[in-house]
């Protein structure tokens, strides 16, 4: 599994995935190798081995534009004299590299995210990059994962070519107490949360700003940051102001914790919106917890009915007024989100994944030249 951060997971979807998929992989008896990134400013030794996991930590160029190429360009290097079986590349970002796998006759399998070329932390070469990509990733993969199916459509209708569907799981995470909570001065029931990274595609500036223009009386609690992103950042921390009304508390690494904050909040702002299904949102789902979510079809499919949906900092500042209204309807919409958590199951997940990678497998060895 390559083109993510690694693991333990600590960062985004992709991340997720690959742990939880991975460990269940490697407790079926599958040899399990994870790419990982060393964190900046990590001088600790990295670990060689997580939940069954052989972890292959290597170096990357600490700019944004090169960060994920360059270091899945060490991963597919590596990949070379361990010949796996199938190699996982996750995001299409890294396709210029799948000739490389194919050449060793490797099988590869992109998981292709999002629409990442929507992203604004790319600008117009960015953008152009991003479709290249896809297009790329397309020729030159043996299958193709969309996590949503929107993403699926997409790419049925831009490239006329079929893709698995495999979703990421949502955890039912049950009673998760308060006392991690309790330590932050929160209490059940008490806030409004957001769980981002501070993109701007992940709306949390609109999340704060709708906040600020209600007449909500629970604060708004933010847990989040990102690698880049200062001037964003700096955007979010004047939104917010130093009442103490918003409170930022940066990445929450804790996993109880981070648990307690889901399953204790009153709703869920969920401002994403160009990634497909996102574990952030499956883990509020799965907490119980109402959730507002920005209106996109990749939210809407993933919530239903259940859902709330806001599209401007108006929309949100009614929602989270009409939240605090009515707590209990508001409770009891998050509890009515737990029954249709059952199309979201990890191990059913990690089920795809053997399947997909069994299915490559058992094909004939290719004999096609990366250009084919």
């Amino acid at each position: 599994m390559m083109g993510t951060r690694g693991v333990p997971a600590r960062y985004g979807g992709f991340e997720t995935c690959v742990e939880e998929v991975g460990q269940r992989l490697a407790k079926r008896g599958h040899e399990v190798v994870v790419y990982c990134r060393r964190a900046e400013g990590d001088t600790e030794e990295p670990p060689s081995d997580h939940l069954g996991m052989t972890l292959i930590t290597l170096p990357a160029m600490r700019r944004k534009t090169l960060e994920t190429l360059s270091h899945t360009a060490l991963s597919v290097r590596d990949a070379r004299t361990r010949k796996p079986d199938v190699a996982f590349v996750f995001n299409a970002a890294n396709a210029p590299l799948l000739p490389l796998l194919r050449l060793w006759r490797i099988p590869v399998v992109t998981h292709v995210d999002g629409l990442e070329w929507k992203r604004a932390k790319w600008n117009g070469a960015g953008r152009r990059y991003y479709r290249a990509a896809e297009s790329l990733a397309v020729r030159w993969s043996d299958a193709l994962i969309a996590d949503a199916r929107g993403i699926q459509d997409y790419y049925s209708e831009r490239f006329s070519v079929s893709t698995d569907y495999i979703p990421y799981g949502a955890p039912k995470l049950g009673e998760v107490g308060q006392d991690r909570i309790a330590e932050l001065g929160l209490a059940p029931g008490g806030y409004h949360l957001v769980v981002a990274r501070f993109e701007p595609e992940n709306h949390v500036d609109l999340a704060v700003e709708g906040y600020r223009a209600s007449a909500a009386k629970l604060p708004l609690v933010v847990v989040g940051s990102a690698p880049y992103a200062d001037a964003y950042t700096r955007k979010i921390r004047s939104l917010a102001g130093t009442d103490g009304a918003v409170r930022l508390l940066g990445g929450v690494w804790d996993q109880l914790q981070l648990d307690q904050l889901y399953g204790n909040a009153l709703t869920y702002v969920h401002g994403h919106s160009v990634g497909g299904t996102n574990p952030s949102l499956l883990r509020a789902m799965g907490a119980g917890t109402a959730t507002s979510a920005f209106d996109v079809n990749f939210n809407r499919e993933v919530l239903g009915e259940h859902g709330r949906f806001f599209g401007s900092a108006a929309d949100l500042a009614a929602l989270c007024e009409a939240a605090e209204a009515d707590p209990e309807g508001t409770r009891g919409r998050g509890r009515a989100q737990l029954g249709t958590l059952d199309r979201y199951d990890w191990e059913s997940v990690a089920d795809a994944y053997e399947a997909l990678a069994t299915r490559l497998v058992r094909r004939a060895p290719r004999n096609k030249s990366p250009d084919e």
